[in-house]
This record gives C-alpha cells, sequence and structure tokens, in this order.
C-alpha cells in the first residue's frame, strides 16, 4: 500500500483490522503513513501518528516519524 494512489487502501485496511478486532501494529501503520505521505495526505498521516496510534498504544519508530516529517516537508507544512 505504499504507492500514492493507493492511500485509500491502507486506510481502509486499518478500518477492518480495527472492525475484526485485530491490533494493528507499528509496521502496519508505519505503512500507512507512508501511503499517505506518498499521496501527499499530509494530515492523514499526521492524525494517524498523532491521533490513531496514541489511542491504540502503538508507539511509533522511526519510520513512522520519518514518513511524517516527509509528508509536511513535501507539502510546504512545517508547523502543524
Amino acid at each position: 500500500c505504499g504507492k500514492g494512489q493507493e492511500w485509500e487502501a491502507a486506510m481502509s485496511l486499518l478500518t477492518e483490522a480495527r472492525t475484526a478486532r485485530l491490533s494493528p501494529d507499528v509496521i502496519t501503520y508505519s505503512s500507512a503513513i507512508s501511503a499517505c505521505e506518498k499521496a501527499g495526505r499530509w494530515q492523514r498521516a499526521v492524525h494517524l501518528l498523532a491521533t490513531d496510534m496514541r489511542e491504540h498504544r502503538v508507539q511509533p519508530d522511526i519510520i513512522a516519524f520519518n514518513s511524517v516529517a516527509a509528508a509536511c516537508r513535501h507539502a510546504g507544512q512545517w508547523t502543524v
């Protein structure tokens, strides 16, 4: 789900996992954040990191942080 047009599929998979009572891990979230970054969906990437991961008690890793930083940089958003 890392390609620019696949961010919606990544979001759908996260929703389906939660609906099935599965617990997405840091790799799942990092992949979704990366897909958002590649699609220019910087707000969604920030939301996944700052809200969703916290609510689901998933500890972000360097990949998640770097993907969000890249999404913001590409969109010209240095403050969020």
